[in-house]
């Protein structure tokens, strides 16, 4: 059995859908829809029954909370029990849009949004399906990307099928999301603004809608959680399990520099003398170098970091569904301005 797919349009959606989507919400129902970055699977955040919903449909473990989506500042300030002048400055700044606060927690969000922490993590998305959405519910919405715990994202409504089936009754198709990768998340709970997960806003805009605050960006101290340790602590942030938005495949990273050795890899590999997993193609997802032996797909993704942040996620759902058995992917440059956020994602598919 397959969700029901209701195509809308991605800047003017039909009220009538959204009502429809919005009153199943309302009942406990989840909904996968559309943001800028990746697609959500939704539920009423302020609903444990609903949110529990996201955790099974997933497969996503109990350590891990999830984003609360909200349609402007007012009603993220809502959840929170402080709003700190960081979280202020940096969503007037860039709300709606790719941004994600982790801010001190109000007492009624649900212990299962937040993974039972002490802060929530809240967003104003700005794909108008997403913000249609949320204005016609009237609650926040708990929405994860709407996949199997630890696979890829999904950045169109095929994707969603391909990965969560019929564990998801409606999916609103708003074609694919503009920005391809999730949201940047920072904390916002101390004096200094942490990254917990980079994305597609990087620390230099962040420090410059900070500038004359004496608040401090800074990155997290390095924190990695196996995603088989279900029993740990609460992580501070969605995606932050060792290995995540992985391919079914086995993936091997490397640089430019390290073709040859690439190249020796892949011929060991054909020839039956490394061992790993085989019995489907191999897909190369590469930049500026050209490999061989060939990847029996060859997938050429842009040298610009937002391109291939947008072009990322739909390469690897091609690779799941050529059943590949190995993805062979050129790293991104290592200091060059714009890339952490693909780096993340591709070390831990890594992994």
């Amino acid at each position: 059995m397959l969700p029901h797919v209701v195509a809308v349009h991605p800047d003017a959606p039909d009220p009538a859908v959204i009502a429809d989507a919005a009153a199943r919400l309302h009942r406990g129902a989840l909904v996968a829809f559309p943001t800028e970055t990746v697609y959500g699977l939704g539920a009423n955040a302020l609903d444990p029954e609903a949110v529990a919903r996201i955790y099974v449909a997933k497969g996503r473990p109990a350590w891990n909370p999830v984003i609360a989506h909200v349609p402007g500042v007012m009603e993220a300030r809502q959840l929170a029990r402080r709003w700190p002048e960081s979280a202020e400055r940096l969503a007037a700044a860039f709300w709606p849009g790719p941004l994600t606060l982790v801010v001190p927690k109000a007492a009624h969000v649900p212990d299962i949004v937040t993974a039972g922490l002490d802060a929530v993590a809240v967003r104003v998305p700005s794909h108008p399906v997403a913000l249609a959405l949320l204005r016609a519910t009237g609650l926040p919405i708990a929405a994860p990307s709407a996949n199997r715990f630890t696979e890829v994202s999904p950045t169109t409504a095929r994707h969603v099928v391909h990965s969560l089936g019929a564990r998801v009754p409606l999916v609103l198709d708003g074609g694919p999301c503009p920005v391809g990768i999730e949201s940047t998340v920072v904390e916002c709970t101390g004096d200094d603004v942490i990254i917990l997960r980079p994305g597609m806003l990087g620390r230099a805009a962040l420090e410059a809608a900070l500038v004359g605050t004496g608040i401090v960006v800074r990155d997290a101290a390095p924190s990695r959680v196996a995603h088989e340790a279900l029993d740990v602590a609460g992580a501070r942030s969605p995606g932050m399990s060792d290995r995540h938005y992985a391919p079914r495949a086995e993936v091997w990273l490397f640089t430019p520099d390290q073709r040859e050795e690439m190249e020796a890899a892949l011929r060991s590999r054909r020839d039956g003398i490394a061992s790993g997993r085989s019995g489907g193609p191999v897909v190369g997802l590469l930049r500026t170098v050209t490999l061989a032996p060939e990847p029996d797909l060859a997938i050429r993704l842009p040298t610009d970091p937002a391109d291939y942040a947008r072009a990322l996620y739909a390469s690897l759902h091609e690779a799941d569904a050529r059943a590949a058995s190995l993805v062979v992917i050129e790293a991104p440059p290592a200091d060059a301005a714009g890339w952490d956020g693909v780096r993340d994602r591709l070390t831990r598919a890594a992994r």
